[in-house]
């Protein structure tokens, strides 16, 4: 479905129409917004456990109001 969507031509368009929207000014600070975000990410997924059914928070409250 998407094994032809990143050719060389597609980012030069799409970088193009990011430099008319943003300006040039702000494009670099979009990019390191974009990049902590997914680093961001990238770790808390990495800390996650893997099997969600085993999460030992003492944070999660049982739902009140339930009987």
């Amino acid at each position: 479905m998407f094994e032809g969507l990143f050719q060389p031509m597609h980012l030069l368009v799409i970088f193009f129409v990011a430099l008319l929207v943003f300006g040039p000014k702000k494009l670099p600070e979009l990019g390191k917004g974009i990049g902590e975000g997914l680093r961001a990410l990238k770790e808390g997924m990495k800390e996650a456990p893997a099997d969600p059914s085993k999460n030992t928070s003492a944070d999660v409250k049982p739902p009140e109001g339930r009987s």
